[in-house]
């Protein structure tokens, strides 16, 4: 991939947009939503994969990346996130598995958890990332833009669930300042984003009817809808909910007969590497200091600018070359 001064140019542009406006956006409902009903998800026990992983791994494999070997380090450090010899584990998140199954022991209750990204209302992923690569869409989806993303991390620092995940090797870093900036690209689960924006659900949610049917684990809809299911629900069978209250509300809601408290005390045992917090404040509300962040984009602006005087430089050069001979 190659990068014209016009194409960096775009790129200031939104880096600069994104930090000096990024955190005095206001928290939006998407127009979608999604319940996840742990009382009736069994893992996919009698299958190799569970069908929601399975599904979501299928419909992006394109979108997978491909590494460029090898892997150069940036300074200042010494190593680089690489899952390229792992694209097959499915038993956590990362940027070749989007979703993945957490199974629990709680209090002698077994419990499976479809994880992926909650999706949030007011996203700190969307509002920190330093480049402008992250976006809250209409639909009430997340999405990174991978061909502007440097893979800096910010995003997985500021969520409360530590979701998206790092592949080194690719992304637009590597034209740019393969050895002083960015780490690759980050990955996470988007919704299917072209599939929910011709009203069609994720595959996930599909994959997950086609086996149980009318027990489905995934529920998907219009967000009113689905908020009203999960608390009718909540209400008439004792269960208890998580996601419409967490870092402000989410577009991703579980029900569940234990308590989330008694979860996320098993998970902080186990130091999984994935927990379900329950008292999460919304990171956006402790915002930078204005001045500060004007002053970091006037930096990053003066680098793109420096970075496109360089590219010109080098045109003028060739030129010059070929014109002498």
């Amino acid at each position: 991939m190659e990068i014209s001064r016009r194409g960096f140019l775009a790129l200031s542009s939104a880096i600069g947009a994104s930090l000096l406006l990024g955190n005095n956006a206001e928290a939006v409902e998407g127009k979608y939503a999604t319940l996840i009903d742990l009382t009736k998800c069994d893992g996919c026990k009698d299958e190799p994969i569970p069908r929601c992983v399975k599904a979501c791994r299928e419909y992006n494999k394109d979108r997978f990346p491909e590494p460029k070997k090898p892997i150069q380090p940036y300074w200042p450090r010494k190593t680089y996130e690489d899952w390229s010899d792992k694209k097959n584990k499915i038993d956590t998140l990362t940027p070749y598995n989007w979703i993945f199954v957490q199974k629990l022991n709680v209090d002698g209750q077994e419990i499976n958890i479809p994880r992926r990204c909650m999706h949030c209302d007011n996203p700190p992923c969307v509002r920190e990332c330093p480049f402008g690569a992250l976006t809250k869409q209409p639909e009430g989806n997340s999405v990174i833009n991978d061909k502007i993303c440097f893979g800096g991390a910010k995003c997985r620092d500021v969520c409360p669930w530590h979701i998206p995940q790092r592949q080194a090797g690719v992304g637009i870093y590597l034209q740019i300042l393969p050895k002083y900036a960015g780490g690759g690209v980050m990955y996470k689960c988007d919704l299917c984003k072209d599939k929910i924006r011709k009203g069609e659900e994720p595959a996930c949610v599909t994959a997950c009817r086609d086996r149980l049917k009318e027990n489905a684990v995934f529920s998907f809809g219009e967000r009113k809808a689905i908020y009203e299911l999960a608390y009718r629900k909540a209400q008439e069978e004792g269960l208890y909910i998580y996601g419409d209250k967490q870092n402000g509300g989410t577009s991703t809601l579980y029900i569940s007969k234990i308590p989330f408290e008694a979860i996320e005390k098993v998970l902080k045992a186990k130091k999984e590497k994935f927990q379900m917090p329950v008292k999460v404040e919304n990171k956006i509300e402790s915002k930078f200091n204005p001045i500060g962040k004007l002053v970091l984009a006037s930096g990053f602006i003066s680098m793109a600018a420096a970075f496109i005087g360089a590219l010109s430089s080098r045109k003028t050069k060739k030129e010059d070359e070929t014109n002498e001979k």
